[in-house]
């Protein structure tokens, strides 16, 4: 369940109830799109280059999904990925040309990470790649999208999430490489920020790709040595004496396998999906504030090994993972901070790995950057006993969420409610998308409510469905990172996010370097400060209370 979730929400004080129907008519579509002013534009080719291309192109529209993530990015980047490792490593290792022929390598395996986006409504948008006309120019584009720096690991972090968007249409991937001070020794500490649009890819994707990208950098191979191999990538995949074009991996929704074509079994994947999504009960979130900007803050612990160790073999011993023991976390920590509405449950969601589901694609050739990824909630008690032991509580529950968590990711409709929500979230994106061109264009809408209409037939009592807060649940990263391939880096941080909306929240769990890592990611001037506060106490103390063995 490797991913990056933020749902694209809208802000419902901003809006203000405003209700724009979903155009299923793309003409229509088209019009109210190019009738907005100051959309987005798009740079014009790099300087020195002709616009006549005389280079293979690709291009394909994204899949629903990536659109969900793409359409809310535009005005400041929400849901931009990124990740920090910070090392230490010898500094011919990190020279910047060094770097820079890594990175241009890496570019040319996985081309939507030198891709631009192009946007003519609001259901055309496309990748579009211009595959480098030379090794030379692939190296060129390779260092506009490369920085050095001199600021530290939380500085770093802070200018990405909080500070102007490093991202954008036309720069879909960023490198950061930063040394804020000398140390003692030959080797040097280094932070490494590797960024990208969450509509390319997701946390699989990411780390898969630092791990192959530091395989690289930390490799026996010298300058001249990745010169040439960046020559072979080049000519294989590139060069315009190839017979076939270079390709972009495929939307997840493409590859997904095919619906039954029956009009029954399609209605019975529409009713399977509102079914399931009815089953989503969940009466508690964090109480809100507004009036201040986003400040987004990502609070961290990691536990040493020989901690970690323990809890790795006590989770093991209760018949769980850490990922399931998470939600349990969640859902004690709450109940601790939070006194009130214990008759509802609490609604926790997630993110699904898809990737397993998928069929093979010919134009994936060996590129893991796509984004494929579904959704699942797990939903538990908010009561505590009274008495009793809490441990056992908090046990039955973690196994609970493992129940759940497994149930979701083999479901035999697991496939349709997949494409039914990527659909969903699709449409959804482009209504609040809409919303957000035109009252930045100052065209005034007029709001009044149509009339009320009067049913015969009784009404359904409302039902809570909401969710208290996200899990990123990234796994054990040391199955993903290869160490002994850069044995001369050796790292010992790694922090992960992405640039959220306004009131956004999300909790990593992960072990790394042989340590368990928990960070906490939320806009601090979107919540009350107290409640905020008390829960990521209460998240501290109840890993050390039921997760360390005593």
């Amino acid at each position: 369940m490797s991913a990056i979730l933020l749902e694209p929400r809208r802000d419902s004080d901003r809006f203000g109830g405003i209700s724009i129907p979903v155009h299923k008519d793309a003409s229509t579509a088209s019009t109210t799109f190019h009738s907005i002013a100051n959309l987005q534009t798009f740079l014009s080719p790099p300087e020195g280059r002709s616009k006549k291309r005389f280079s293979p192109h690709a291009e394909r529209k994204l899949g629903e999904t990536e659109v969900s993530y793409f359409l809310p990015s535009r005005e400041s980047g929400v849901n931009d990925m990124y990740l920090h490792l910070g090392c230490r490593a010898p500094p011919h290792l990190v020279e910047h040309r060094r770097v820079a022929l890594v990175w241009a390598i890496m570019r040319i395996r996985h081309p939507l990470l030198a891709s631009k986006v192009k946007m003519t409504t609001y259901e055309d948008v496309s990748f579009a790649y211009d595959a480098p006309l030379s090794p030379n120019e692939a190296l060129s584009l390779a260092n506009r999208c490369l920085n050095y720096g001199s600021q530290s690991k939380d500085e770093l972090i802070d200018g990405y999430l909080n500070g102007p968007r490093t991202l954008s249409n036309d720069c879909l991937s960023y490198l950061i490489v930063s040394k804020s001070e000398l140390s003692e020794g030959a080797d040097q500490n280094y932070d490494f920020l590797i960024c990208a649009t969450h509509f390319l890819g997701d946390g699989m994707a990411l780390h898969q790709f630092a791990n192959d990208f530091f395989g690289l950098l930390g490799s026996t191979l010298d300058q001249d040595s990745l010169a040439d191999k960046l020559s072979v990538e080049w000519s294989e995949r590139c060069s315009s004496s190839k017979e076939t074009s270079p390709g972009l991996p495929s939307a997840m929704e493409d590859r997904l396998p095919p619906a039954p074509s029956g009009r029954f079994a399609q209605l019975a994947s529409h009713v399977d999906f509102n079914l399931s999504q009815q089953k989503l009960i969940g009466g508690h979130s964090f109480p809100r504030r507004s009036g201040g900007s986003r400040q987004t803050v990502v609070p961290t612990i990691s536990l040493d090994r020989d901690t970690t160790k323990l809890i790795l073999k006590n989770c093991k011993g209760r018949g769980v993972s850490i990922s399931a023991a998470l939600f349990a976390i969640c859902n004690i920590a709450w109940a601790r901070t939070h006194s009130q509405g214990w008759e509802l449950p609490t609604m926790i969601y997630s993110a699904l790995n898809m990737r397993p589901n998928l069929m093979a694609d010919k134009r994936l050739n060996d590129s893991y950057w796509f984004l494929a990824i579904g959704y699942f909630n797990v939903v538990l008690p908010t009561f505590l006993p009274q008495s009793g032991d809490a441990t056992s509580t908090f046990w039955h529950r973690a196994r609970s969420a493992k129940i759940q968590s497994a149930k979701a990711a083999k479901s035999l409709m697991g496939v349709s409610r997949c494409r039914e929500m990527a659909n969903e979230r699709g449409a959804r994106a482009r209504v609040w998308a809409k919303e957000d061109d035109i009252l930045a264009a100052g065209i005034i809408i007029n709001n009044t409510p149509p009339p009320a209409t009067t049913s015969i037939a009784p009404s359904k009592p409302k039902i809570a469905s909401k969710a208290l807060i996200g899990l990123s649940l990234l796994g054990n990263l040391d199955g993903i990172y290869k160490h002994p391939t850069f044995p001369d880096i050796k790292f010992h941080t790694l922090t992960t996010g992405c640039r959220q909306r306004s009131g956004g929240m999300l909790l990593f769990g992960y072990t790394f370097a042989e340590k368990l890592w928990v960070s906490f990611g939320y806009d601090e001037n979107g919540f009350e400060e107290d409640t905020v506060k008390r829960f990521w106490k209460n998240v501290i103390d109840t890993v050390n209370e039921f997760l360390v063995p005593k």
